[in-house]
């Protein structure tokens, strides 16, 4: 009950901020929505450019890596009357002031300690007290602005269907991966979407493609947890199906949208079994199962129907440049977009698979408390971070991972993923990658399990140096 009661006290605290900002907002009639290449980034954009578009302001969407001030300038450039920054902005909160700009910054990043520099809002669930890796993302804080927007227009109620998208954007930042599911104000969002039947949320098995990819091919992709015997293998996993008596197709392959109850509940045991004999811990085999997100308005067996699916088919958009195609299609176009979205995305799976084999040849090399690799201009620098968190698969889950990519502009982007242990073990990459980062000449943040940073390539070693021994601090106490 307490519990319940903290956060629906930082829900109510955080839509007090958002009615501050929505007032602001409507004062003005040509906006910048400023947002980042991510899923969870597209969603907030496409959350408050709906939101927009529903009370007739004129916006102009733009998108960004990194903001850093470079990026200011460009938007400084744009010479909007109100900046609304979504999923970043945080972490830049002085030199957004310092340039003069007029904003709003909606994020859900670790803000940067800036106390004499204030936007004109500032909603991000860090200043409630609340967690921003796990409690809320980036859409979640636009679609408590949206709504608030709405009630400030005095339809109360008519963005609640937006918490589709916020849904979306979560699941993509992977805040349901702590606990299994969608927890803190990310929890109360989800009740608003179920409430306006937009979303379901119910315990299932927990692989990526449930919509999409033939039952054998959900198996062999499996990488958290990995399945040892059938990760990687397509043969090994249609022998085991065959065992299990689950009939693989007939004029298509089945997924597991089309299996019956009592063949879920056949596979899952016998993955449990399979799991426990090959040594792989009740830890581990209990991440099979955890909560899913169904968009009830999105036709069965596509990838928008399934909340991962859908925010893995948005990253194959914006961090290849195409951020105009995801926001289309998390506005709903379903025709030209989605098949430009869906042809991307099929780059994207072998751009990933392209980049696994690359780190796998190359090696990873371990430091005294983090491990690295440097990708160079093999792997796209908005997609290493997403291979660094495939690679726990044949990495040290003991150490957080670190990735090296050139930019377009010549410098180093810097990915870091954890694990949820490691969390719990005191990691925060946040604060060792913005920490590193900002003493190299760089910028830095995240999350404590993700986070990122843009170095100048000279300053790779010391960068290292600086991160390995604040990871080593951060877990030995």
């Amino acid at each position: 009950m307490r519990d319940a009661q903290e956060i629906s006290g930082k829900f109510a605290d955080l839509k007090e901020l958002c009615r501050e900002a929505a007032g602001e907002i409507r004062k003005h009639q040509d906006l910048l929505v400023v947002s980042h290449v991510d899923a969870d980034g597209l969603t907030s954009a496409a959350v408050v450019c709906t939101a927009l578009q529903r009370l007739g302001i004129e916006y102009r969407p733009l998108f960004f890596r990194q903001l850093d001030v470079t990026a200011l300038g460009q938007v400084a450039d744009h010479g909007a009357d109100l900046v609304i920054f979504t999923d970043l902005g945080s972490g830049m909160v002085k030199e957004i002031c310092s340039l003069g700009l007029r904003a709003v910054v909606a994020d859900h990043h670790k803000p940067s300690l800036a106390e004499d520099a204030r936007p004109l809002a500032h909603i991000n669930p860090h200043l409630v007290g609340a967690d921003g890796a796990t409690d809320l993302s980036g859409s979640g804080t636009s679609f408590l602005l949206a709504s608030a927007l709405a009630e400030a227009a005095g339809s109360s109620g008519c963005n609640d269907d937006l918490s589709a998208l916020a849904v979306v954007g979560a699941v993509g930042d992977l805040q349901d991966l702590a606990k299994g599911h969608l927890l803190g104000l990310n929890r109360e969002i989800l009740e608003i979407g179920s409430k306006a039947g937009v979303v379901s949320f119910s315990r299932d098995i927990k692989l990526f493609g449930r919509q999409t990819r033939p039952v054998f091919k959900m198996l062999e992709y499996s990488q958290d947890p990995y399945l040892p015997g059938l990760s990687g293998n397509e043969d090994a996993c249609i022998a085991f199906l065959k065992d299990v008596g689950i009939r693989l197709g007939g004029e298509r392959w089945r997924r597991w949208i089309d299996l019956t109850q009592e063949e879920k509940a056949s596979v899952v045991t016998s993955l449990l079994r399979k799991g426990l004999r090959s040594g792989v811990s009740h830890v581990k085999l209990e991440r099979l199962i955890g909560e899913v997100y169904v968009l009830l308005h999105e036709r069965e067996g596509t990838e928008p129907r399934d909340a991962s699916e859908y925010s893995t088919l948005l990253n194959a958009t914006a961090r290849y440049g195409y951020a105009d195609v995801g926001l289309r299609v998390c506005m709903g176009d379903r025709d030209k977009a989605f098949e430009e979205a869906k042809h991307l995305l099929n780059q994207h799976r072998q751009n990933l698979v392209n980049g696994l084999k690359l780190v796998s040849q190359r090696g990873i090399t371990p430091l005294r408390n983090i491990q690295y690799f440097d990708a160079g201009e093999a792997i796209l620098d908005t997609i290493v971070g997403i291979v660094a968190g495939m690679c726990f698969q044949m990495a040290d889950r003991s150490r957080p991972i670190l990735a090296f990519a050139r930019t377009p502009e010549g410098n180093l982007k810097v990915s870091a993923r954890g694990t949820q242990d490691l969390v719990r073990s005191g990691l925060d990459l946040a604060l060792a990658m913005s920490g590193a980062a900002k003493a190299v000449g760089g910028v830095g943040g995240g999350h404590n399990v993700a986070a990122g940073a843009t170095i100048p390539p000279e300053a790779k070693q010391q960068f290292l140096d600086l991160v390995d021994s604040t990871v080593g601090c951060q877990l030995s106490s």
